[in-house]
């Protein structure tokens, strides 16, 4: 007998590492783990943020701790693994969420700033990736890795933004996502990608304040940019059984702009 719509999106018992995920599109996403029943896990480099997010999610009977950790620095990342299987025992969800942009003509983009781009926003995601892959989901049989990749990763130029490493980290993760969805479905692995369009969080305050928030949801065809609950539902989807047959596929939550610019 096939399990109820409840059945299938509860994450009881489950355990989640979220990368990036003291505050913005990280926090959220933890939050809806935690509301599914999973065992979440915090991480960023800023252990001030962790404890207020972790105590945030605490006071909503979620089961919330955390690590402090660089995922830019490769040795970091390593530590990251280590400890959170240490303490969680076991991975069920990976979240790789910790990302940074740069805004620059490219013709002047430094160099120094596009590989502070790529390696946190690629290359921490390939080696979290692996370690957690490799340590705990490919023996166990099971995993769920969601990356946070970006419409701006599907299409270059998105509303004439000098973002070049930014775009260009988005679609490797894109394609980097496809390429472990099939070398790791054989081990009972799903891994997927959520593309956001904007949302406000620090990354986009900037853009933000200066095209206004009404021009930016202008471009949407929902008329309105996201919000603090608009991820929940993809990422319950991808973390759950409810998304089990579904690998190596992105999904963007942008209010349309994609469909509309042909994405």
């Amino acid at each position: 007998m096939s399990r109820t719509v409840q059945q299938l999106f509860d994450l009881t018992g489950r355990t989640a590492l979220v990368t990036g995920g003291s505050r913005g599109l990280g926090l959220q996403i933890a939050e809806a783990l935690g509301e599914a029943g999973a065992k979440v896990l915090l991480s960023s480099r800023k252990a001030a943020d962790l404890e207020e997010a972790a105590a945030q999610l605490s006071k909503r009977g979620i089961d919330a701790q955390w690590i402090a950790a660089d995922a830019s620095q490769p040795a970091e990342v390593l530590r990251l693994a280590d400890e959170a299987l240490q303490r969680l025992g076991h991975v069920d969800i990976l979240v790789n969420n910790a990302g940074a942009s740069w805004g620059a003509p490219a013709e002047d983009h430094p160099l120094d700033a596009w590989d502070k781009v790529m390696n946190l926003n690629v290359r921490a995601v390939f080696l979290l990736s692996q370690a957690i892959a490799k340590r705990s989901m490919i023996e166990r049989k099971r995993g769920r890795i969601i990356n946070i990749a970006s419409i701006a990763g599907l299409g270059g130029h998105l509303n004439s933004l000098q973002t070049v490493a930014y775009n260009t980290s988005k679609a490797a993760v894109i394609n980097m996502t496809r390429q472990l969805a099939g070398e790791w479905g054989v081990h009972g692995i799903n891994v997927n990608a959520i593309a956001p369009g904007f949302f406000p969080s620090k990354m986009t305050q900037g853009l933000i304040a200066r095209m206004g928030e009404q021009t930016m949801a202008s471009h949407a065809p929902l008329g309105r940019i996201g919000d603090d609950e608009d991820l929940k539902g993809a990422v319950l989807l991808f973390a759950s059984d409810a998304g089990k047959h579904i690998t190596g596929q992105t999904l963007p939550v942008d209010g349309g702009v994609s469909a509309m610019i042909g994405l």
